[in-house]
């Protein structure tokens, strides 16, 4: 027999988007019972449904954990209390209970009104300020002993993310991975996001900026010029890589190789394993990737391209590196840092041949800023959506293909 219960609200359009259903589910799934006490639906396009639902479980240990599962959907206990705050006990450390977030928009009720969460992100904690008037999102290293975090699910409500106005892939939010889908398409709407992007950011109408996330494997399948052309039409603001992409795109210009493989001569070059350490050591001889290129050392590429077009980059380290060129962050908290600094005026993501960059990278964001992740390996955007960025749009193909298709793409329309 059913003890405990809680009415819980769910708002938004929460019908065609099969919030409602997915809710419902989860109750039966994990042991649960509902009563759907009044369920509205909106009757046109624009208009939200609303649905109360009463929750009942055999324990208050089972409630608790099912209306956990459903918080992230949307759903927020209708018993409005404000949201609970312990001081963290010490540097580093959050209190047993905190309240984990999603990377979805995230409400907090404190003093009877509901405040947003400033800089949310996925898998962080809640910092009330000491006022108690604001809130924002914190990694757990960066609390410091007697921060006001928020625990328990009281007074915390997530919101699901509004049915777009634009019907393209994006709006559908389409998450499955398959090596035999068209790409065309999706190319297409991603190329027309670009081009809205760069307009606006052009115009001074929005900080929207467009980020792409690569690995070194850009350089070594041939993508290369298309990413140049990319920056050098104003279609890349941010760039995330590692030590590698960089040295093989400059080891390109210095030597015509990408790991000592000859890209004009289609095959291995004799001594060319050496060219990428010899390219970081003259690039670390000189000071900076920027001095390289502004004394005319390195003339043309993709880290080229990014210092004439002023495009805000960050190399993160991996324990492989070598060398590793001036400019790359070794410390990997550091690296972070410096990533989730870039994130608040990222309007469109590309996460392109990089495994470690792009689930880093995706984790970072938040629900509201679209991602695609390419890769020829179909379990990188797989992993992505696995980790909770269901917002990401998989595709599977090299690096080249789509680099080169976009470019294309986003040519003819101008």
């Amino acid at each position: 027999m059913d003890h405990h219960q809680e009415y819980v609200l769910l708002e938004g359009h929460i019908i065609d988007s099969l919030v409602l259903a997915k809710v419902l589910d989860l109750i039966l799934m994990m042991g649960g019972s509902f009563d759907l006490a009044d369920v509205q639906i909106g009757k046109t396009r624009t208009e939200p449904s609303r649905a109360r639902i009463l929750v009942r479980a055999p324990s208050r240990a089972l409630l608790d954990e099912i209306l956990k599962a459903i918080q992230p959907h949307g759903a927020s206990i209708e018993r409005e209390a404000d949201c609970r705050t312990e001081p963290t006990p010490a540097d580093g450390i959050l209190p047993d209970s905190f309240y984990a977030t999603t990377h979805l928009p995230t409400q907090v009720r404190i003093d009877g009104r509901w405040v947003n969460v400033d800089r949310i992100e996925m898998d962080l904690a809640i910092l009330v300020n000491t006022e108690g008037s604001l809130a924002h999102a914190i990694p757990m290293g960066e609390v410091r002993r007697g921060d006001r975090i928020i625990v328990g699910r009281e007074g915390v409500r997530v919101i699901p993310l509004p049915r777009p106005q634009e019907r393209d892939v994006f709006g559908f939010m389409e998450s499955q991975v398959s090596t035999e889908r068209p790409h065309g398409h999706i190319i297409s709407d991603i190329a027309a996001r670009m081009r809205q992007l760069r307009k606006g950011h052009r115009q001074a109408q929005t900080d929207s900026k467009i980020l792409l996330a690569g690995g070194p494997a850009i350089i070594h399948a041939g993508g290369r010029d298309a990413l140049t052309w990319l920056i050098e039409q104003g279609f890349v603001q941010v760039l995330f890589c590692g030590n590698a992409l960089a040295a093989h795109d400059m080891e390109a210009d210095l030597y015509g190789t990408s790991l000592g493989y000859g890209l004009t001569a289609g095959h291995a070059v004799p001594h060319g394993h050496e060219h990428h350490l010899r390219t970081i050591n003259r690039i670390r001889a000189i000071g900076s990737i920027e001095r390289a290129v502004t004394s005319g050392v390195i003339t043309h590429g993709i880290m080229a391209a990014c210092v004439r077009q002023g495009v805000s980059v960050v190399m993160a380290g991996t324990i492989r590196d070598d060398g590793p060129l001036p400019g790359v962050i070794t410390d990997s908290v550091q690296a972070q840092q410096a990533m989730r600094a870039k994130i608040p005026t990222v309007g469109l993501a590309l996460l392109v041949a990089s495994t470690l960059h792009s689930v880093a990278t995706g984790n970072l964001l938040p629900a509201t800023v679209p991602v695609v992740c390419v890769d020829i390996n179909p379990s990188v955007p797989t992993k992505l959506a696995d980790r909770g960025s269901f917002q990401a749009v998989g595709l599977v193909m090299d690096a080249a293909s789509f680099l080169i298709e976009l470019a294309r793409t986003l040519e003819r329309s101008a």
